[in-house]
């Protein structure tokens, strides 16, 4: 059984519950001063302990993923490496197609199917695997000659893109969102922002360094819209993505509107981080520094056609300043539009309930053709 699995969840309540019985039932038999009754008592205390610490880590990982295996937990790699031949001019290999997790997945003209693939940077030299979505339509005969709108999803960092197919469920609630008719259907290119793990590199091209920047505006759309039914235009084209994600999103939209002609930030901030997680980014270009800061780059560059959708929240959140000046900072020809909770953490869970409305907003400003 998964790590993620709720029969394994189920098995580490369940042995909770029947340690904490038997240490209540077994107490008043273990209430001596011998060693074997000591040796009982820790025993039994531990035991309980150690279960529902289990139990509550399963919980928690099942809802936010910090880990998607048992491999991945204890650190072993199990995925084989993936040979992308560039001297073919390949540059999105699929190494795997899978069912998404919604009614009908049996078959790819009613539940869409999602392909595992590694892109290959032609500009950047990155080489990164993704998760791409496709629509149920996406199969259909009489849409075989379609093309589809797009949209690149980020996680924050450090987190895996499997968390944006099962904790976040970006599939699902597309499929469901284009099922009821509140979006069009849209093809989803899901993957985390740490193209150079284990560095944090804030989605900008480092000197000397990986070009991160250059992966998302230029390398990432391309290879997608050469191996699927995608425009190449900006209007085919919107980006999404939640906290460092949600950063990248709103940078890049607003630096490429050629490329993106929309960008969601959930939870998103506005500047880029520098820490021990990122190394030194900008090696001393000041320049290339105030250009990370999305508000100085409002302030001082041009605006572009691009829209922007920022959430935040008015209590748990701790970018409701930043957003309230981001909003205020986007003048014509650009658009903002904004999700304001009453409250909402830094979590899965807020999130979860702002990507609904965050899909059908960047659906509605993407073009398929």
């Amino acid at each position: 059984m998964g790590l993620t699995s709720n029969k394994v969840l189920a098995l580490a309540a369940a042995a909770a519950v029947l340690l904490f019985a038997a240490t209540v039932w077994l107490w008043p038999r273990l209430a001596h001063r011998g060693p074997r009754a000591v040796a009982g008592r820790v025993a039994l205390l531990l035991a309980t302990q150690l279960s529902l610490f289990a139990a509550v880590g399963l919980a928690a990982n099942n809802s936010f993923l910090f880990y998607g295996s048992w491999a991945d937990l204890f650190g072993r790699q199990q995925d084989m490496g993936v040979v992308v031949d560039h001297s073919q001019g390949t540059h999105l290999k699929v190494v795997e197609k899978q069912r998404p997790g919604v009614p009908g997945a049996s078959r790819p003209e009613t539940g869409g199917q999602i392909h595992k693939v590694v892109v290959s940077g032609a500009k950047s030299g990155i080489d990164s695997p993704a998760y791409v979505y496709l629509p149920p339509e996406y199969f259909h005969a009489e849409h075989r000659d379609r093309t589809f709108p797009a949209a690149v999803v980020l996680t924050g960092y450090p987190g895996t893109a499997e968390n944006l197919l099962k904790g976040l469920k970006y599939p699902r609630t597309a499929h469901e969102q284009a099922k009821d008719g509140r979006m069009q259907p849209m093809i989803l290119v899901m993957l985390r922002p740490t193209v150079a793990p284990p560095r944090d590199t804030e989605c900008v091209d480092v000197p000397g360094g990986p070009k991160t920047e250059t992966f998302f505006a230029e390398d990432l759309p391309r290879a997608v819209s050469e191996t699927y039914r995608v425009g190449t235009r900006a209007r085919n084209w919107g980006f999404m993505g939640n906290s460092t994600g949600g950063y990248c999103a709103l940078k890049i939209a607003m630096h490429h509107p050629e490329r993106f002609s929309a960008g969601v930030g959930l939870s998103a901030y506005y500047k880029a981080a520098e820490d021990p997680t990122t190394g030194d980014l900008f090696h001393g270009d000041d320049r290339a520094r105030e250009r990370a800061d999305l508000l100085w780059s409002l302030d001082h560059l041009p605006q572009g056609r691009s829209s922007f959708l920022v959430t935040t929240s008015r209590q748990g959140e701790g970018n409701l300043e930043g957003t309230r000046a981001f909003i205020k900072k986007v003048k014509a020809p650009a658009r903002v539009s904004s999700i304001v909770l009453d409250s909402g953490g830094h979590n899965f869970n807020t999130w979860r309930r702002e990507i609904p409305p965050a899909l059908a907003w960047l659906a509605g400003r993407l073009s398929p053709s």
